[in-house]
């Protein structure tokens, strides 16, 4: 995802009235986190610190624990949709349907249609995106902000650092930089 556009997907979440509290906060969520759409879907109430501005969860691929920091915006979107728009429900996971039965989301193919419908309304259609887009997009952004591999591979919650090296080529400016000069040929 290019930068303008990762931009212009943020600025529509942050002000647009148009986009629900709970759309934005979750596209706001797997932007910024790479969490997976399952980690979203199943994400519960005891699983966010409101007062230290941080989700602990478990995440459900690996079963490695995960903690990360949730930005001021996010958390805003967060309470503003628990607060005003989610439904009335028992159920422990955070992200409801609209339509009753008022219930979590059944799979991840719901936190698909969230985020393309939000950046198509954000006039972002030019790349098909979801939740594995954006999961990718967070691992390049911590790759060009210099963060060491084997915390993004933590952060991704990847049992396996190999699996992590994948997003290595998305960096083309450290790519180059890795580059050999090709040898001047000597005639003979």
């Amino acid at each position: 995802l290019d930068p303008q556009s990762e931009r212009t997907v943020v600025e529509f979440c942050r002000e647009n009235p148009a986009v629900s509290a709970r759309d934005a906060a979750i596209v706001l969520l797997c932007l910024v986190s790479g969490l997976r759409a399952c980690d979203v879907v199943n994400l519960k109430f005891d699983d966010v610190d409101w007062r230290g501005s941080t989700l602990g969860i478990v995440q459900q691929k690996t079963g490695n624990p995960l903690t990360l920091p949730l930005p001021a915006l996010v958390l805003k979107k967060l309470a503003d949709y628990v607060l005003h728009e989610r439904p009335e429900t028992t159920a422990p996971q955070v992200f409801i349907r609209w339509k009753a039965p008022h219930k979590a989301f059944g799979d991840h193919a719901s936190i698909y249609r969230v985020i393309s419908t939000v950046f198509r309304a954000a006039g972002v259609d030019h790349v098909k995106v979801g939740s594995r887009m954006l999961r990718y997009n967070a691992a390049s952004n911590l790759l060009r902000a210099g963060t060491p591999l084997p915390t993004i591979s933590a952060v991704l919650g990847h049992a396996s650092a190999d699996s992590t090296n994948v997003y290595l080529s998305t960096d083309v400016e450290q790519l180059l930089a890795c580059v050999l000069p090709l040898p001047v040929s000597r005639k003979q």
